[in-house]
């Protein structure tokens, strides 16, 4: 939580400090914390210009973390102490500006040597100065030298860009670049309210141009981001913010009214609401650990018009506990935490965030999640088990495994245009159909 001190420093001449800011919250990710939380938290009372150049310059250096990182080793002499991680992530703003965005030149050297005053490090001046200058006048060779290592040509960390090429040893070069991207702002239409034929419609009368996703009926792919604020009767419930990918699971749970429902780990609750724009007269509970995380599942239910006769609860779906975890349910939406490896050009702070060391871990948390909730599935019942990951482990794989320890289950199989069939359940890709990288897989209880 940034202190008033700090909000105070942000505020004050905060167009000329913007990469300072930018460096600073960089800092922070390479420390662990995400960028999403940063922005919410930490740019409190900086006006929306610096906001957006902030963010860009956030995502960017995120994006392309390996490759300016590998830069910087080239350049430095010796590496930065810790306690200037703040400078180093400046470093990579500046390789940035000069990379990838229009910034003129002199400008990006000129902004980025102030912004380490600053910072109060103006002894880093000179020598952010020297290796910026030194990058304009050898840059050819440099990148050249550098690119020889498809980690860094890709910029994706090394030990991701292994397992996507044993993962997916026809599509993993693709893959790497399509995670470089950014992500088109896709919106999901309401179809209890109105037909997408008709939001298109609405959307043309205000010059908001857009294409439908073929494999989602419900979604629109916008041809340039804009404030939700601007889209026809956003605040009316008639659509959401979700990706195509993520649009796939209400329908691919295939519910139908009367049936009781479990959506467990539900935040942000984008899954929740389209699962009631779809059929409103099921029984629906919807649970999360996150208490913070939970209060976005009750807003967006009720921005949506369906907050009224659902169950959100607290709760911890390894754990199962209280009325929700003592009921039986028809569905099950299982969207477990993951390596989200498949939401890297949404989420680019992944590249630093997530270790390979992560992955074991998550792995067994998806099992046990899995495992715990199994039982409170109905006889002729269906679980959707859903991920955001690129990788076997957490999905096919995790699957299989369940499989052949669990008598009662057996897999529904996908019946679908979309996506690769997998041994078990079907992937999105990164990029293909404008999706991002999801796994599903159907799984019922015989009874």
């Amino acid at each position: 939580m940034a202190n008033p001190a700090q909000r105070s420093a942000y505020r004050q001449g905060s167009r000329k400090n913007a990469r300072a800011i930018a460096a600073r919250l960089l800092a922070k990710v390479s420390g662990g914390s995400s960028l999403t939380a940063l922005f919410q938290d930490q740019l409190a009372g900086v006006n929306d210009s610096d906001q957006s150049l902030v963010k860009e310059i956030c995502f960017g250096v995120a994006r392309y973390w390996p490759r300016l990182n590998a830069l910087a080793e080239v350049l430095l002499e010796r590496p930065l102490k810790a306690k200037d991680s703040d400078i180093h992530c400046l470093m990579l703003v500046g390789f940035y500006q000069l990379l990838y965005m229009r910034t003129a030149q002199h400008a990006a050297v000129a902004e980025t040597v102030e912004a380490a005053r600053s910072l109060k490090k103006p002894w880093a001046a000179g020598l952010l100065n020297g290796v910026l200058r030194r990058l304009l006048r050898e840059q050819a060779d440099l990148l050249a030298r550098l690119d020889v290592d498809p980690a860094v040509q890709l910029a994706c960390p090394e030990w991701l860009l292994k397992r996507l090429r044993t993962a997916w040893p026809e599509q993993w070069m693709q893959i790497a670049q399509a995670l470089n991207e950014r992500p088109p702002m896709t919106i999901r239409v309401n179809l209890s309210k109105v037909t997408r034929q008709t939001y298109i419609q609405e959307l043309s009368k205000l010059s908001i141009l857009c294409r439908p996703v073929p494999a989602v009926p419900s979604a629109l792919v916008l041809e340039e981001s804009l404030d939700v604020a601007r889209l026809p009767c956003f605040a009316e419930g008639w659509v959401s913010v979700q990706d195509g990918g993520a649009q796939l699971a209400a329908t691919l749970l295939d519910v139908a009214p009367g049936q009781r429902v479990l959506d467990a780990c539900a935040a942000p609750g984008g899954k929740t609401g389209h699962l009631l724009e779809l059929t409103r007269d099921i029984e629906l509970t919807a649970i999360d650990v996150d208490p913070l995380r939970l209060q976005r599942v009750s807003e967006n239910l009720r921005r949506l018009g369906v907050a009224e006769g659902v169950s959100v609860v607290q709760g911890d779906a390894a754990k199962p506990a209280g009325a929700w975890g003592g009921a039986e349910y028809d569905r099950i939406l299982l969207d477990v935490p993951c390596s989200a490896t498949g939401v890297i050009r949404r989420h680019p702070d992944i590249k630093v965030l997530r270790r390979e060391s992560d992955i074991a871990p998550l792995v067994a948390r998806q099992r046990e999640i899995l495992c715990a909730i199994w039982p409170r599935l109905k006889p002729g019942g269906m679980l959707l088990y859903v991920t955001c990951s690129l990788l076997p482990e957490e999905n096919h794989r995790q699957i299989e495994e369940f499989l052949a320890q669990q008598p009662d289950a057996r897999e529904r199989p996908i019946q679908a245009s979309w996506g690769e069939a997998l041994p078990i359940g079907r992937q999105t890709l990164p990029g293909e159909g404008s999706m991002d990288g999801f796994y599903y897989a159907c799984l019922e209880k015989l009874g």
